[in-house]
């Protein structure tokens, strides 16, 4: 069964695809150059904020990003919402004419968050003059519970961003703004409390340097995504989007942010991410509601996989991005592969264990232990390595060997990708392509769905 060369090149060749993207996402974070302002007065701006039960924390996103960028307008999407989110908008809405809330309502209300965003979309379309120069107006999506940086407006308005006419879309860094929590799930013993505090640690290492460099690698082969909270994108884009696709945000897509980048590309707009300046929102302490948003995450991205012809015989993208994004597209399907292949190989050894003994069944594995570690150490060290990068930038404050053992709890946190990758594969099988948001660490409910339905 095992001298199969495929069986036994597999899973070296995914090692190998492993390192080279790391070492480019690393170089190209390690080297991106100096970000240049620009003038956020050539622009109009429009943050789109969607909310679904959102009370908790809607009141003070839109306070702050009406005090940090007092020339934008708030347009808030209360998607049929349940609490007071609605009341609340509205409140701040009688006080200030540049928030706005868009009200829906059930059925056609709660299909999702790019139905929300089309929502807001048709708002703005209606608000604005006929004569009004949309390649200027920028619209950003926030999340309910995010805080964007005072500078962003200047640093998307440079040349790395919209100061290019041919750029469509930004996407800005992303952290956890709950890092130093010392007790995140309140009324919870010590135990519980360090689990979360390194599962919220690890979020923001992955976001702010992990995924920054991949962000940051894919601006050198033409293939930035967009994410959904930081989210900047020129409204002619959207124009041309809808255009040709009826509406800008798809539905029953669960990654509708991603799905948009893929269009925009496609339709011949540039996305740029820019690393140095962000977007922060909470991190997630606890370990279902993080593994149920992951798997929304692994089934949309297995759901984007259906682009892939279009995306190889389009002229906007290049060799290098086609791969990338291949690339990102087999994710899940590669986690699927690496899972079935690992149980197949259990299953060969017990049985061999069983007829012919430990020793015969064993006895091979244990004599490759070089390899076996050589090849460990290959797959560790790419992880611990990124432990001094998001202590230079996020923590100076800790010693070398906390960034070191971050770098390896990071190798340990990657293995979430394998059960959410394969829960989000049989949801897709099942046809669950339910979506609901996810649960506020204000809300004090405990049970119910919190990132997707079951």
């Amino acid at each position: 069964m095992f001298s199969n060369p495929f069986l036994l090149a597999f899973p070296f060749f995914l090692l190998l695809c492993f390192l080279l993207y790391w070492a480019g996402a690393r170089h190209a974070y390690l080297r991106r150059p100096a970000v240049q302002d620009g003038d956020p007065g050539a622009f109009a701006w429009h943050f789109f904020v969607p909310c679904r039960d959102e009370e908790a924390v809607v009141g003070t996103t839109v306070g702050q990003l009406r005090a940090d960028h007092p020339r934008a307008h708030v347009w808030v999407i209360d998607d049929d919402s349940d609490d007071r989110t609605g009341a609340i908008v509205a409140a701040l809405a009688d006080e200030d004419r540049r928030i706005h809330l868009v009200r829906r309502h059930r059925p056609h209300a709660r299909q999702g968050k790019g139905a929300a965003l089309n929502a807001a979309y048709d708002e703005l379309n209606q608000f604005l003059s006929k004569d009004t120069d949309r390649e200027r107006v920028v619209v950003c999506v926030v999340d309910a519970d995010g805080r964007l940086d005072p500078r962003a407006l200047a640093r998307v308005s440079g040349p790395q961003g919209f100061g290019d006419p041919e750029t469509g879309g930004v996407q800005v860094s992303v952290r956890m703004r709950n890092i130093d929590d010392p007790r995140p799930l309140d009324g919870r013993g010590r135990l519980r409390n360090a689990f979360a505090r390194l599962l919220v640690r690890m979020q923001d290492m992955e976001f702010s340097v992990s995924n920054a460099g991949m962000q940051l690698l894919r601006g050198r082969t033409g293939s930035v995504g967009l994410g959904g909270n930081g989210q900047f994108t020129r409204l002619a884009s959207l124009d041309r989007i809808a255009a040709a696709e009826r509406r800008p945000w798809q539905r029953g897509a669960l990654l509708e942010d991603y799905e948009l980048g893929l269009h925009m590309i496609l339709s011949g707009d540039r996305i740029s991410h820019i690393a140095d300046t962000w977007v922060s929102q909470e991190g997630l302490p606890h370990g279902r509601r993080f593994l149920t948003q992951r798997t929304r995450w692994a089934q949309g991205n297995l759901q984007c996989v259906r682009y892939a012809p279009r995306i190889v015989s389009s002229r906007h993208y290049g060799g290098k991005g086609v791969l990338e994004t291949l690339y990102t597209f087999l994710q899940p399907v590669a986690h699927l592969v690496t899972l079935a292949l690992c149980a197949v190989m259990f299953v060969f050894l017990g049985l061999t264990a069983a007829r012919d003994g430990f020793g015969a069944a064993f006895g091979g594995m244990l004599a490759l232990w070089p390899l076996v570690l050589a090849l460990a150490v290959v797959s560790v060290l790419p992880f611990v390595l990124w432990g001094p990068v998001y202590r230079r930038d996020r923590a100076p404050d800790r010693s070398l060997l906390t960034a070191l053992l971050w770098g390896l709890g990071l190798w340990l946190y990657a293995y979430h990708l394998f059960p959410a990758s394969a829960r989000g594969f049989v949801r897709m099988l099942r046809g669950r392509n339910g979506w609901a948001k996810t649960r506020r660490n204000a809300e004090r409910v405990d049970s119910g769905p919190v990132a997707i339905e079951a």
